[in-house]
């Protein structure tokens, strides 16, 4: 059985969808997963970049995107009424729900659902203490030990290369998105192509220009 770690932060949709339609997308497959809350914030600070809702055309086209994602899956979304929140109560409540920087599936839907379905404010104050109610975990989610959780996982995360969520770890390769799932079941059923040598190849394809060499935003280099 094959042993996959899923590293969510429940601020993205992209990772909801994920969450959501991996059951159907390796059916048939023997699997186990490990669910692991991460800051995707940290993520974006760590490698310079900007998220895509800070990002004023991206932002209307992830929303729009997401949206069609989920109609086409048959999953059920609707925005939150503002997006995006700080997801720190959600990330923090749920790691008080499981044990060494894990949670299981029940937790994760939980939470996932309360910030993507009926279109509320996944943050409000009074809605996170009905959730706290309903989860009713065994740690305090504020406890310094919940937070050296959060961010121990999101440490070795980082370390082991992650940029982005969702992202799913299997025998150390490592699957971003929701548009990787047919690449991860395709991994996990022995596809002949992990052994061709591409995926090595990848990463060691030379940079041909770094962006520093432009000479303003948006031009090319002059000649």
């Amino acid at each position: 059985m094959k042993r996959i770690t899923f590293f969510l932060d429940f601020i993205s949709p992209y990772a909801y969808l994920a969450f959501e339609h991996l059951p159907q997308a390796l059916a048939g497959l023997s699997y186990e997963v490990e669910y692991r809350p991460v800051l995707f914030a940290a993520f974006l600070g760590h490698h310079g970049q900007l998220g895509p809702a800070e990002i004023a055309p991206k932002r209307d086209w992830t929303y729009r995107q997401v949206l069609w994602l989920a109609q086409a899956h048959g999953i059920p979304l609707q925005l939150p009424a503002a997006h995006p929140f700080n997801p720190l109560g959600l990330l923090r409540l749920a790691l008080a729900c499981g044990q060494a920087g894990t949670i299981n599936r029940y937790v994760a839907e939980t939470v996932f659902r309360h910030a993507w379905r009926g279109g509320a404010d996944a943050a409000d104050r009074q809605r996170l203490e009905q959730l706290r109610t309903q989860l009713a975990p065994q740690r305090d989610p504020a406890s310094d030990v919940v937070k050296a959780e959060l961010k121990a996982n999101t440490d070795a995360a980082l370390a082991r290369g992650l940029f982005g969520v969702p992202t799913f770890e299997a025998d150390g390769k490592l699957f971003w998105g929701l548009d990787a799932l047919p690449m991860l079941r395709a991994w996990l059923a022995g596809d002949p192509w992990f052994a061709s040598g591409d995926w090595e190849r990848a990463a060691a394809l030379p940079a041909g220009m770094a962006r520093k060499a432009l000479t303003g935003p948006g031009k090319i280099p002059e000649s």
